[in-house]
């Protein structure tokens, strides 16, 4: 069997809008100046608290737990108006890996399970996911802790398995993970600071997976 792990903010589902809101509601709402847009999108993929330390790593914990709390909120009720949209090709290409018997698909995010839930039930997700890893039970990205626990729920072994993503942290993790690295370059993160193997578009995804199992194989 071969697993394949999907980010989902900047890989999956273009996110960007409600990310970017919900940061300037929970920065603005606390009086602060807000991050730009390229400080906010660098810390995509990190859990929340991680990244809220980053962008505002002078305030004390007090402040940053209200950041936090504010950003939920918000992205919570941006959530409830409007859905992130997939990418162009996501569920096509999603469609065809899951008619694959050889294939299992999971998810490796920052999300909370919360999150995850609400966005897999709007986009029809039920049941095509066999491990679904989120912020909620493991330590941060580039942290290996979901990749193990994508690996320990399935029984791929690494080298049978692919990690999906967009952004550096997803590389991080998979090379500390021991498994292959794939990245995509619609993302957050500039192709040329993740440091693997960058696709452009999503219908190239079945014939990476292939050249990198086959490479494998050989």
């Amino acid at each position: 069997m071969r697993l394949v792990v999907f980010d989902v903010d900047g890989t999956l589902v273009d996110s960007q809008a409600h990310i970017l809101g919900a940061m300037a509601q929970a920065f603005g709402g606390l009086g602060l100046e807000v991050p730009d847009r390229g400080a906010v999108l660098d810390i995509v993929g990190l859990s929340l608290p991680q990244a809220i330390a980053r962008l505002a790593p002078a305030l004390g914990v007090r402040e940053q737990a209200q950041l936090v709390d504010g950003y939920k909120n918000a992205y919570a009720a941006m959530r409830a108006q409007s859905l992130s949209p997939l990418y162009p090709g996501a569920l096509a290409v999603l469609d065809r890996l899951a008619q694959d018997r050889s294939v299992i698909l999971g998810i490796a995010t920052g999300k909370s399970r919360r999150g995850l839930v609400h966005l897999m039930a709007a986009h029809g997700w039920e049941g095509r996911f066999v491990t679904t890893q989120v912020a909620d039970d493991h330590p941060s990205k580039p942290h290996p802790s979901m990749l193990h626990a994508c690996l320990r729920e399935t029984g791929v072994a690494p080298e049978q398995t692919v990690m999906v993503g967009d952004t550096a942290y997803d590389m991080e993790m998979a090379r500390a993970a021991g498994v292959h690295a794939l990245g995509v370059g619609w993302g957050y993160h500039p192709a040329d600071r993740l440091g693997a193997r960058v696709i452009d578009q999503f219908s190239a995804l079945p014939a990476a997976l292939a050249d990198i199992w086959n490479e494998r194989a050989a």
